[in-house]
C-alpha cells in the first residue's frame, strides 16, 4: 500500500499452455482469513480459473495475514482506499489483461458495491451475492431502524483478534495492532440513528455513482434481499438480478433447495464484460425470479416449492396494489371498516417465532400462531382462487401508544385449512422514526399518527382455500431489542384514511407469462484441496441458532439460548470454534433486557495450543445500554493476555 503496509493475497492462476498469457482478474476482498478459507473456496476459484480467469483473494488490512492495524470498522475509508490500490495493482500485473471484476457474498458483495461506487478505472464489472445498498436499515447492527445484537457482531470481534495462520505470531506488535483494538460493537451501537456515519456507503443516496455492469443475486430467506428491486429500478448502468429460494449462502450450495449453478451465470457475465465475448446474457430479461408456492412453517425446510420465471426488470407493470382493510370483527376485507379501535397490551418477550432460528428478517420461520396470540390479527375469508404476490407489501396503520417509545411489527401470514400459519412477509418500524430516522422524536402518549410500513421483499402464491392474515404487534424479541416502557397501543381502523394492507398482486392475465430461465443445477462432484477437512459443520447457518426457550410463568420472564460448534482440520493443525448466546427479558421490566455471548477459538498446533475467548454482556435500563467485553488469550491453558472494555451508551430513541 502507499503507506508501505503489505496486504496478503492468494493468486489462483490458470496453468499449462496459457500460463504465459493474460487473463482478466476476479477479486474477492475479505477480512475472513484467506489462508484458512482455501479449502472452502477451492471449488469456487477452480471453477473460474478453469475458464480463463485469475482469482485474487486478499485479506483486508489488519486481518488474516495482512499487515497493519485492524480497520476501525466495516467498509471504512481505509478499507476502500486500499481496495482501489489492490485493483490497480492487479490490473498492471503481467498475467492480467487489465480488466478486473469483483465478486463475493455478504461482506464481499457489500464491498463490491462500494468499490463500484468509487469507479476505479480497472474495475469493469461486479457480482454481489446477498448484499445490500442500505447498511442502516438492512445490516445486522440495526434492523428496520431498531437495535439488534447479532451473533456475527460478537463472533467477529473475536475473529479480529486472531493473528495470521499458520504462524500465529504472538508479540507486542500483534497485541497493539489486533488483540488490544476496541471491539467494533463499541463503534456501531452508539450510531442509533441514520445519518453521516451510514451515508459513507449508502448507495440509496447516489445510485448514479455506479457506472459499471452490476449483477445481483439474492435469496428469499436472506435478510438483504430488498436491495434487488431497488437497484434494478434505480441503477443506470447495465444490471441483472436473480432471486431464488435459498438463505444467506451461494446458490450452488443452497439451503433450502433447489439451487442453481450460479458460477455458470457468473462466467457468462464476466466473459461479456471482461473478455468482450457476446454470451447472450444481456439478450435475456433482466430479472429471474423464483416464485414461491405455499409450504408449511419451519423452522427448517429442505426444499422450497416453486418455479422460475423471467421478468423484464423492476417495477413490473402488471403488478397492482390491492388494498385489504382490517375490520372490527377481526376480518380482513376489501371494503373499509367503520369507526373502531383495537387495543394491544405490550408483551416484550413475544415474537420469537417471527425471526426464525438465526433471528433476522429472512429465515425460514416457525409456525406463527404463538406470535399471533400476542398480536392483533385480521383474516380474509377462505380464498376462492390462488393469489400470487410479488414485491414489498405495505401496511398503512393508524396507531398510538401510552408511552414515549414503541415499535410496531406487521406480518403477512398464510393460514392453511389445518390452522398452521406460515410467515410470508414482515417488517418492523421504530415509532420514534415516524417523521425521520435521522431525527427521531419521542412519541406523544395517546396521540394518534400514521405509519407507512414497507414489508421486506417477498414472493408467494396463496392457495385456494387458505386465508391471508395481517398481524400487528409491538415486539419481536430477541431479534429486536424491546422498548423500555410497559404500555398499551391502539390500532384505529376506520375514518377517512383507514388502516389498510396493500398487497402487490400479480395479475397473470394482463399479458403472457415471460419465458423461464433454464439454469443449470449445482455441480455436486466438486474438487477438494488436500489437507483441509471439515470435522464438524455446526449449524446450517454457520451462526448460533436457537437451542432452547425457557419461560418462567411466575416472573413472566424468558430466556432464549442459541448455540453453535464447528471444527476444521488444516495442514498445520486443528481449529475448533464454540459459541453460546443467552438472551433474557422480563415482561414487567422490558428495560432490563440483556444478552450474554461467549465465544472461543482453539487452535491446536504441533508445538502449542492457543485459545482465544471473548465474553460480552450487553444490557439496558431505561436511559442507557451497557457494554462489558472481556477478551482473553491462553497458551497451553495459561493466560497470556486479557483485555476488558466497559462502556455506557445512551439510548437514542431505541
Amino acid at each position: 500500500m502507499a503507506d508501505s503496509v503489505r496486504l496478503a493475497a492468494d493468486l489462483w492462476r490458470p496453468k499449462g499452455p496459457g500460463d504465459c498469457g493474460r487473463f482478466p482478474v476476479l477479486l474477492e476482498y475479505l477480512p475472513y482469513r484467506k489462508t484458512e478459507g482455501r479449502g472452502s473456496r477451492y471449488p469456487l476459484y477452480a471453477w473460474f480459473v478453469r475458464r480463463g480467469y485469475v482469482v485474487a483473494r486478499v485479506d483486508i488490512r489488519g486481518t488474516g495475514n495482512s499487515e497493519g492495524t485492524l480497520i476501525p470498522y466495516e467498509y471504512s475509508e481505509i478499507e476502500q482506499r486500499d481496495g482501489e490500490q489492490v485493483i490497480a495493482w492487479l490490473a498492471r500485473q503481467p498475467f492480467s489483461n487489465g480488466n478486473v471484476g469483483m465478486f463475493g457474498i455478504s461482506w464481499g458483495g457489500f464491498n463490491s458495491i462500494h468499490m463500484a461506487m468509487r469507479n476505479p478505472p480497472a474495475l469493469k464489472a461486479i457480482i454481489a451475492v446477498d448484499a445490500t445498498d442500505d447498511l442502516y436499515q438492512d445490516d445486522v447492527h440495526f434492523m428496520d431502524g431498531m437495535i439488534h445484537v447479532d451473533s456475527w457482531e460478537m463472533s467477529q470481534d473475536l475473529a479480529n483478534a486472531v493473528p495470521g495462520a499458520p504462524d500465529y505470531r504472538i508479540d507486542e506488535r500483534y497485541f497493539a495492532e489486533r488483540f488490544d483494538t476496541p471491539p467494533w460493537m463499541l463503534t456501531y451501537k452508539p450510531q442509533q440513528r441514520d445519518g453521516p456515519f451510514w451515508d459513507r456507503t449508502a448507495l440509496k443516496t447516489c445510485y448514479e455513482c455506479i457506472r459499471i455492469p452490476t449483477f445481483l443475486i439474492g435469496g428469499w430467506y436472506d435478510g438483504y434481499r430488498d436491495s434487488l428491486p431497488r437497484m434494478l429500478e434505480h441503477l443506470k448502468a447495465p444490471v441483472k438480478a436473480i432471486i431464488g429460494p435459498w438463505n444467506h449462502t451461494f446458490p450452488s450450495e443452497p439451503y433450502p433447495k433447489p439451487g442453481i449453478e450460479w458460477r455458470h451465470e457468473a462466467v457468462r457475465w464476466f466473459d461479456q464484460w471482461l473478455k468482450g465475448h457476446k454470451t447472450g446474457i444481456m439478450d435475456e430479461p433482466r430479472f429471474a425470479v423464483y416464485v414461491r408456492h405455499w409450504h408449511p412453517p419451519g423452522p427448517y425446510l429442505e426444499e422450497a416449492p416453486g418455479e422460475w420465471r423471467y421478468e423484464d426488470g423492476w417495477p413490473i407493470e402488471r403488478i397492482r396494489e390491492q388494498p385489504l382493510y382490517p375490520r372490527p370483527d377481526r376480518a380482513l376485507g376489501e371494503t373499509p371498516a367503520g369507526e373502531g379501535a383495537h387495543l394491544l397490551r405490550y408483551t416484550p418477550t413475544t415474537g420469537i417465532e417471527a425471526g426464525g432460528p438465526v433471528m433476522w428478517f429472512g429465515d425460514v420461520a416457525p409456525d406463527q400462531r404463538p406470535s399471533d396470540a400476542f398480536s392483533l390479527v385480521y383474516d380474509t375469508p377462505s380464498l376462492d382462487r390462488d393469489v400470487e404476490i410479488l414485491g414489498l407489501p405495505r401496511a398503512r396503520i393508524h396507531v398510538s401508544a401510552d408511552a414515549p417509545l414503541a415499535h410496531w411489527f406487521v406480518r403477512l401470514n398464510d393460514v392453511a385449512p389445518d390452522g398452521t400459519v406460515t410467515l410470508v412477509a414482515s417488517a418492523g418500524f421504530n415509532g420514534a422514526h415516524r417523521d425521520s430516522a435521522r431525527n427521531p422524536q419521542p412519541l406523544e402518549p395517546n396521540r394518534a399518527f400514521f405509519l407507512e410500513i414497507e414489508m421486506h421483499f417477498t414472493s408467494w402464491i396463496f392457495p385456494k382455500g387458505h386465508r391471508m392474515r395481517l398481524a400487528v404487534g409491538n415486539a419481536q424479541w430477541p431479534m429486536i431489542w424491546p422498548t423500555p416502557y410497559p404500555m398499551t397501543t391502539s390500532l384505529y381502523l376506520g375514518g377517512p384514511d383507514p388502516t389498510r394492507l396493500l398487497l402487490p398482486v400479480v395479475y397473470p392475465g394482463e399479458r403472457p407469462r415471460p419465458s423461464r430461465p433454464s439454469f443449470l443445477p449445482p455441480v455436486t462432484d466438486e474438487p477438494s484441496l488436500p489437507g483441509y477437512e471439515t470435522l464438524d459443520t455446526g449449524t446450517s447457518s454457520g451462526y448460533g441458532e436457537i437451542s432452547s426457550i425457557d419461560r418462567n410463568p411466575q416472573r413472566h420472564s424468558t430466556r432464549v439460548t442459541a448455540t453453535n460448534a464447528s471444527a476444521v482440520r488444516y495442514p498445520w493443525g486443528e481449529e475448533r470454534n464454540t459459541e453460546t448466546i443467552v438472551h433474557e427479558a422480563e415482561d414487567a421490566h422490558p428495560e432490563t433486557t440483556s444478552v450474554r455471548g461467549e465465544y472461543s477459538t482453539t487452535v491446536a498446533l504441533p508445538d502449542r495450543t492457543l485459545r482465544w475467548e471473548i465474553r460480552v454482556h450487553f444490557r439496558s435500563d431505561r436511559q442507557n445500554f451497557y457494554y462489558t467485553g472481556v477478551r482473553r488469550l491462553l497458551k497451553d491453558g495459561v493466560l497470556l493476555r486479557e483485555k476488558t472494555w466497559e462502556q455506557t451508551i445512551p439510548r437514542d430513541n431505541q
